[in-house]
Formats: structure tokens, sequence, C-alpha cells
């Protein structure tokens, strides 16, 4: 008969990130759902940032040749996302000063909370799988890339129709 050994406090393993994971989102949720002004000139920044972080990450350890496939697949998969994740963000244009906001929605932060859960699974089912766990980095690196960058961009045409059709107000 084989024994099996449990480990004490085990179940902290899986109920601390969860505990982090809440209090993030939750203070995340209550950043997103507040009125910001939206600077388009910067919309770059961030995916500038993190092309850069993924170019090191992928230049320090490359994948193999099917590897590089897989990081496209996140890539292009991360493209779609962040596309949609875009279209959730409210920009508004303020007809008295002409000045850009936005307001993230609720569908965008449980868009995120979904990407999230996702992640997880996919981590805890690769660990079972025995899948290379270096790969799948690569490709949540490539699928957040894609993400980050193609939302800013659907914000960033947004902005400029919602400006380019703005006339400011005739002063008396």
């Amino acid at each position: 008969m084989q024994a099996h050994h449990v480990q004490p406090g085990g179940w902290l393993q899986f109920v601390i990130p969860l505990a982090i994971a809440g209090v993030v989102l939750a203070l995340r949720a209550r950043r997103m759902t507040r009125v910001r002004a939206l600077h388009p000139g910067r919309l770059w920044m961030v995916p500038a940032l993190y092309a850069a972080l993924v170019a090191a990450l992928l230049v320090q350890h490359p994948p193999a040749p099917l590897g590089w496939l897989a990081c496209a697949a996140g890539l292009a998969a991360g493209c779609a996302l962040g596309w949609q994740r875009g279209k959730t963000m409210r920009i508004h244009l303020d007809p008295a000063t002409g000045g850009l906001h936005q307001q993230g929605s609720l569908v965008a932060i449980l868009f995120l909370v979904v990407l999230i859960a996702v992640k997880q699974g996919a981590a805890a089912g690769g660990a079972a799988l025995h899948l290379d766990v270096g790969l799948m980095t690569d490709v949540l690196a490539c699928l957040a890339l894609g993400m980050f960058s193609v939302m800013r961009v659907e914000m960033f045409l947004r902005a400029r129709r919602l400006l380019a059709g703005f006339s400011p107000p005739a002063s008396p």
C-alpha cells in the first residue's frame, strides 16, 4: 500500500494567488471605471515597452522553429482579443473643451478576468501534461503583446475619428 504525503499548507498555494488576484482586480476595476483623460499621442508607450521586454525574452531564450509558430499564433490571438477589448473601452469627446476621455467598461473588466482564468487553467493543464513552460511563457507574452498593442491601435483610431469630426464651439 502506497502512502500519500500531503504538504501542510498545500491549499495555501491556491488560496493566496486567488486572493492576490482578487485584490488586484478589485483595485484595477475601480481605476478602470473612472473617467480619465485620453492622450492619443501616448498610446504607443505601453506597447513599445512591452515589445522590448518580449523581444528580450525571445532573444535570451529563442524558441524552436515550431515554438516560433506557436508564438505567431499567440500574437495573432492577442491581436484579435486586443481589438475586442479596445472596442469595449468608452471614449468620448468633451464638446466644450475638445478633450478626449476614456472609461473602462465592466465588459472590459470581465474580459480581463476571463483571460486570467484561461491563462491559469492553461498553466495548470500544461504542467499536468508536461508541456514546455518556457514555450508557454513565450506564447503568453506574445499574446499579451498583441492584445496591448492592438487594443491601443483600436482606441487611437476611434479617438482620431472623434477628433476629426470635432469643431470647436463658436465664441460670441
